[in-house]
């Protein structure tokens, strides 16, 4: 009930926001955009501490329209964190960092974005995983957009989606046990 009320609230601030924005001619983008970035602030608050920590994660590709470009298999660890509003997942062998977007929380069920930009190339990462103790599974959502450089209009986009599962190696409630 409380994620419903959320987003009726979201919902009502949103229309509030584009009212005010043609009555006083703000610039609706950047409203939209502070209003997005409030309310996915708040959904922090309501994940679960236990996906806090570190986490030996394995991917296997389930589907994807660019088979050269995605692998087939990976295995990585993910290390996620919590900074007073701010979710961070961080890679302790590469020493890649990104802020994550939380876009959903309901019990155990988390989804996550988090976008890339190199050179010409916008990768957008989407994880929704279903935490059930010290173990997750869930379905990560690639897409990969090849940018112009002369008028920035999408080129290709490449798509994958991956099945994930996890395991905690470090974090509190491993040493809960």
């Amino acid at each position: 009930m409380k994620i419903l009320k959320k987003i009726i609230l979201s919902f009502l601030l949103v229309v509030s926001i584009l009212i005010l924005s043609i009555k006083t001619e703000l610039n609706i983008n950047m409203a939209l955009a502070q209003t997005t970035l409030k309310t996915g602030i708040s959904l922090v608050k309501n994940v679960p501490s236990g996906l806090f920590g570190t986490w030996r994660v394995v991917a296997v590709l389930e589907k994807t329209d660019s088979p050269e470009v995605f692998k087939g298999k990976s295995a990585d660890l993910w290390n996620l964190s919590r900074n007073n509003d701010v979710m961070n997942l961080c890679n302790p062998f590469t020493g890649a960092s990104a802020d994550l977007s939380v876009e959903f929380v309901e019990s155990n069920t988390i989804k996550f974005t988090k976008e890339g930009v190199s050179d010409d190339k916008k990768l957008t990462d989407t994880v929704e995983i279903k935490l059930n103790g010290n173990k997750f599974t869930g379905r990560n959502y690639l897409t990969l957009k090849t940018i112009s450089k002369n008028d920035n209009k999408v080129l290709k986009i490449q798509s994958a989606v991956y099945v994930l599962a996890g395991e905690k190696i470090s974090g509190m409630s491993v040493l809960d046990k």
